[in-house]
């Protein structure tokens, strides 16, 4: 096959596309089926703790302390593999077996069980890594297949078709969900839905693999290359330092991010657990809706905020977003009934899209244009997303394990985003 330009439409689709095929495993596995079937077994066995490791944990903590693991993982490794990838050219590689591990461990969770629960967590832990870790290398194709004038408009298409086609997925596993009447019939229709996003995940990759360039050479694996990824983020930091406007905004990005990643990882067991549905088929109809909603109106703000960027640019719209978070979270912390979490998910929906697609195409504006190593910058980019939400979850599983309330922890996440608002401020507006 001819080898497509940069800019070439078909190309720039190719890599939106992938957006599609994995953001199921976000909104089926991290924030929807999953979290109702984990909330399921702790409720089947009447218990809210479980003993692990010789402690007792409490069923949200317990998640948020193996997510925050994940992350943890992912920040560490990424640096390692990146600097490979930049060496020998073979970043598709890497995007193809990050993708291939977590599908994989997508379909492993139909055998999630409190009574293997170790086991299952590594299931749970492996799904995780394969989605964050194949998004370091997705990104960084972002500066290498588009235009800078062409980033902001084909990262906001990205995510769009994300939320579609994972929206598209969710409705059928809810029609499967709701197509039974008894709670142990609706446990295995939630196990099949795990089945489905591993498929669908590598199924429709297949599309992005086809078109994406392989810029693999010659250049042979040796220990010395193992360690370039962190030799490379210490020279990308060095660059960083010299460049007063990126320093600033990573820094702003470092902080609101922390916040932002934790929501959407723990807004559905905050959903699940915390307000008042008043049944279980209510909770499961209930929580898809409201995650539906977040979905189909962050396809919106997605597409909004790509238009006002043309008009206001991208910090200060970056700074009417997070103060936009700062008002969700207070009006979060007093969510109780159904229709309160409704409300909330709309606006949730709003600003998540937005401040995604937004955050990662400014970063990729910051870069410099005569830097030839875009996976190193977009690792280094990786690495402090990563670091900032293992704060986040660790913060937010040590609080409500503590307290025994998860609005506490909101609390922290409105600080973090006051504290990112005024970063921002800081950081030139063009």
């Amino acid at each position: 096959m001819q080898k497509l330009l940069k800019g070439d439409s078909k190309l720039l689709n190719a890599w939106a596309f992938y957006d599609w095929a994995n953001s199921v495993y976000a909104l089926v596995i991290s924030s929807t089926i999953f979290p109702l079937y984990y909330g399921a077994l702790f409720r089947q066995k009447n218990i809210e703790e479980i003993v692990l490791l010789g402690f007792s944990v409490r069923s949200e903590a317990l998640i948020s302390y193996v997510t925050a693991i994940g992350f943890l993982i992912i920040a560490f490794i990424s640096p390692l593999l990146s600097g490979i990838a930049d060496y020998m050219g073979n970043k598709k590689f890497f995007l193809k077996l990050f993708c291939y591990i977590g599908a994989i461990s997508c379909i492993s969770l139909y055998f999630f069980s409190l009574n293997t629960v170790v086991l299952s967590l590594v299931s749970y832990l492996l799904a995780l890594i394969g989605f964050w870790g194949s998004l370091v290398f997705y990104n960084s194709y972002l500066p290498d297949i588009a235009h800078k004038e062409q980033q902001d408009k084909i990262s906001a298409k990205g995510f769009s078709l994300g939320y579609v086609g994972s929206v598209i997925l969710l409705l059928i596993c809810l029609a499967m969900v709701m197509s039974v009447e008894n709670d142990a019939e609706r446990l295995q229709m939630m196990k099949y839905s795990f089945l489905l996003v591993g498929i669908w995940w590598i199924g429709f990759s297949q599309y992005t693999y086809h078109y994406l360039p392989n810029n693999k050479n010659e250049n042979k694996l040796h220990k010395n290359v193992v360690f370039n990824g962190f030799k490379e983020l210490q020279k990308v930091w060095q660059q960083i330092k010299q460049l007063k406007s990126l320093r600033r905004y990573l820094g702003a990005f470092f902080v609101y991010s922390m916040a932002v990643q934790t929501i959407m990882i723990i807004a559905a067991y905050f959903g699940e657990k915390e307000v008042q549905w008043g049944s279980d088929s209510k909770r499961t109809i209930g929580l898809i809706v409201s995650i539906l909603l977040i979905q189909l109106v962050a396809v919106l703000g997605a597409w909004l905020t790509s238009k006002l960027v043309t008009h206001y640019g991208n910090i200060f719209v970056l700074i009417v977003l997070n103060f936009s978070w700062i008002l969700i979270c207070t009006y979060a912390y007093f969510v109780v009934t159904p229709n309160d979490f409704y409300i909330a998910a709309v606006f949730v929906g709003l600003v998540m899209g937005g401040i995604q697609s937004l955050s990662r195409s400014t970063y990729s504006k910051f870069i410099p244009e005569d830097s030839k190593d875009t996976t190193s910058f977009f690792s280094f980019y990786d690495v402090a997303e990563k670091i900032g939400i293992v704060i986040g979850m660790f913060t937010y599983g040590y609080i409500a394990d503590v307290t025994g309330k998860i609005q506490n922890a909101i609390l922290f996440l409105i600080l973090f985003f006051i504290i990112g608002l005024l970063l921002l401020l800081r950081v030139p507006k063009k």
